[in-house]
């Protein structure tokens, strides 16, 4: 096992009001430079998240999301805790209608690793 890693930060999100909370829209995000570090080997590990949710009464702020998801760079985490984490800051942040992270692993030991979560049913 790698060296005690430090953790992400959610404390970085922010939000601001829906402009439209009686309507069911969705909004998108992709980031294909997220990175985080193999909790085995120390390596980095390069994947594409991306983000579709359907606000409620909040909305996440872009640029505290990118910070957020910047946070990760130096921490040890398998594909399928970040992802599912990712997950439940932002649902702990916005209780949105539905919310789904996906996580688009770069090939690792020949392998490809897609996570996906979700919360709520898509509308």
């Amino acid at each position: 096992m790698a060296g005690t890693t430090p953790s992400h930060d959610r404390r970085i999100l922010e939000t601001f009001p829906n402009p439209e909370p009686g309507r069911d829209y969705e909004i998108r995000f992709r980031c294909p430079e997220f990175t985080c570090i193999c909790p085995r080997t120390g390596q980095p590990d390069f994947a594409t998240i991306a983000i579709r949710y359907v606000p409620d009464r909040l909305c996440v702020e872009l640029k505290s999301l990118k910070l957020y998801l910047w946070s990760y760079r130096n921490v040890g985490a398998f594909h399928e805790k970040v992802t599912n984490t990712i997950c439940d800051d932002l649902v702990a942040l916005m209780q949105p209608r539905f919310l789904e992270v996906e996580g688009d692993f770069n090939i690792r030991g020949g392998i490809h690793t897609t996570v996906v979560c979700r919360h709520g049913t898509p509308r």
